[in-house]
């Protein structure tokens, strides 16, 4: 009966499991929106991409479109974030990028995001111990929008790249989302762009490493500097 009781416990817990993370909310002002409101919402509810140069690396696997996905109108400047459907449990660092709309765009919902379109715009800095990096297990995550952007139409794209199988490629796991963006009031400026899929190869050292051995004292973030 005891052991019938325990595997009954250890099947309870895998679904959760299984279905890994998601960041279905977008959060503007400290007020978290209903999920999935203002995030394109995703089909694999495993969550993780694992090919950087899959199409489904932009916004995860089936959220190419928008869809029915509302647009949230923001000045520039403003805090704004992630919030999560249950908490990270995986070792990774945080990295988000702004996507540009083409002047050609009139609806976000049937903008895909490709081309050289998109700016890195915040990456969460990490801390070191005795013991390697202090991998944050965050359930919400918040950040500020640059000023100096035109305004437009954005998706913001936040991603969590899981590194707790990296010693190979492909290995490390990206839990991806992307909101809707309407941004008002930018003051200009060019942020150098890059095209995702594009701005990693799966071969940079913050993507295939091992974080248990040797211990880490250093983390170097893929992909282009923080446009400030």
């Amino acid at each position: 009966m005891k052991v019938f009781t325990a595997i009954l416990a250890i099947s309870a817990s895998i679904p959760s499991v299984l279905a890994h993370y998601r960041f279905p909310s977008l959060i503007v002002g400290g007020t978290t929106t209903g999920q999935y409101q203002y995030v394109r919402q995703n089909s694999n509810m495993n969550s993780p991409v694992e090919n950087v140069q899959s199409t489904d690396f932009t916004c995860n696997a089936g959220a190419r479109l928008g869809s029915n996905t509302g647009t949230y109108e923001v000045a520039a400047g403003s805090t704004v974030g992630f919030a999560l459907d249950q908490q990270v449990f995986h070792p990774g660092p945080y990295i988000v990028y702004l996507g540009q709309a083409p002047s050609s765009i009139t609806n976000l919902n049937s903008w895909d995001g490709s081309g050289a379109n998109w700016f890195k715009i915040h990456q969460r800095q990490i801390t070191f111990g005795s013991n390697g990096p202090n991998w944050e297990m965050l359930n919400s995550l918040t950040f500020k929008l640059p000023t100096r952007i035109p305004s437009g139409l954005y998706l913001l794209r936040i991603e969590h790249i899981a590194l707790h199988s990296a010693s190979n490629y492909p290995g490390a796991q990206f839990y991806i989302s992307c909101a809707q963006l309407r941004i008002t009031g930018g003051s200009g400026g060019s942020p150098a762009k890059v095209s995702i899929p594009g701005v990693y190869s799966g071969q940079e050292p913050g993507i295939k490493l091992n974080i248990y051995y040797p211990i880490l004292n250093s983390y170097n973030f893929p992909g282009p500097a923080v446009y400030s």
